[in-house]
């Protein structure tokens, strides 16, 4: 782990979790697009002609398909910002220093939480 003196990860260290982050805004923003995709075509699944019973309960499903896609929708735009507001503490060089402690944040943490602006400890401290 490269850190220099002012505790923090090098400019390298920087521009790797920069690009990692990029990368998790395009699949996310992809993800976030099928999403709203599939909520704009939850209008029609050809039940039209089927019995009256059968489209009630479509119907009953359809609505709970569009509650579940808006909480997924919701989710994944929280997540994009989480990530661009990780992007705008790496331009800040504050990136991977913890909120909470000041200390960084383990490398591999922020490899799979790369929003992340907790430490483990000071998450645990939350509980």
């Amino acid at each position: 782990m490269a850190v220099d003196a002012n505790n923090r990860y090098s400019d390298e260290d920087l521009a790797e979790f920069k690009a990692l982050i990029v990368e998790k805004i395009e699949k996310a923003s992809h993800q976030l697009e099928l999403i709203k995709s599939a909520y704009m075509n939850d209008h029609n699944n050809g039940t039209e002609d089927t019995s009256p019973t059968f489209k009630a309960f479509d119907e009953g499903s359809q609505v709970m398909s569009k509650e579940a896609n808006s909480q997924l929708a919701i989710r994944q735009e929280k997540f994009i910002r989480d990530l661009r507001n990780a992007l705008i503490r790496i331009e800040n060089k504050t990136y991977g220093i913890c909120r909470v402690t000041g200390k960084l944040i383990n490398r591999e943490r922020l490899k799979l939480v790369p929003h992340a602006t907790l430490s483990i400890e000071a998450k645990n401290l939350q509980k």
